[in-house]
């Protein structure tokens, strides 16, 4: 950045770092023309919902009505056809960031491993919602599920609240498609 003698910064220079967004022809695009939400740009800089609607001020950019917006959300679309389809982990907006210590230290414990190896033989290597075998399918991944969630710590390692599924029966349970709560305590917290 260019300074003075004085460290000052000179004329028509700033020491923030130019961001598209401050642009009132690329957040007209971006906004008006493509229909992006403020949240949704505002994530892609790393910056608040705030700092977007300061800019649509700024430049005189109108808001969407409630109307409007609506009509840009994907209401009940699932599948392929729903943006949020298949982006898990980080992709995800809800993403809380992954394994905590406390869980990465539970499950590499011997408890764990123990409740492991007990599950696979009480199930017989076989997905309980499905029936299908770890041998009909070697490449299908197997969880080992908890029907009452990982936070009741006294039912983390108890083999009655633990199941055997596959990846897609442990998807599924997990899924607003599970409308029975299969595989789910009562309380639906898992």
């Amino acid at each position: 950045m260019d300074r003075n003698k004085r460290g000052q910064f000179l004329p028509g220079t700033h020491w923030r770092e130019d961001q598209p967004f401050r642009h009132k022809a690329w957040l007209e695009n971006e906004y008006v023309e493509l229909g992006r939400s403020t949240g949704d740009i505002a994530r892609q800089f790393g910056v608040t919902d705030a700092a977007i609607l300061f800019w649509l001020r700024k430049h005189g950019i109108p808001r969407r009505s409630v109307s409007q917006a609506r009509s840009l959300k994907h209401w009940g679309v699932s599948g392929p056809d729903n943006p949020m389809w298949n982006r898990r982990g980080e992709l995800n907006p809800r993403w809380l960031g992954g394994i905590t210590p406390e869980r990465q230290a539970f499950y590499t414990s011997q408890e764990w491993k123990s409740a492991c190896s007990a599950v696979w033989k009480r199930d017989d290597a076989t997905c309980q919602r499905c029936r299908l075998h770890r041998d009909d399918q070697p490449d299908m991944p197997f969880h080992i599920h908890h029907i009452t969630s990982f936070a009741v710590e006294e039912l983390r390692a108890d083999l009655a609240n633990l199941v055997l599924l596959c990846e897609v029966c442990h998807q599924f349970v997990h899924s607003r498609g599970n409308v029975d709560g299969d595989y789910l305590s009562q309380e639906r917290d898992s």
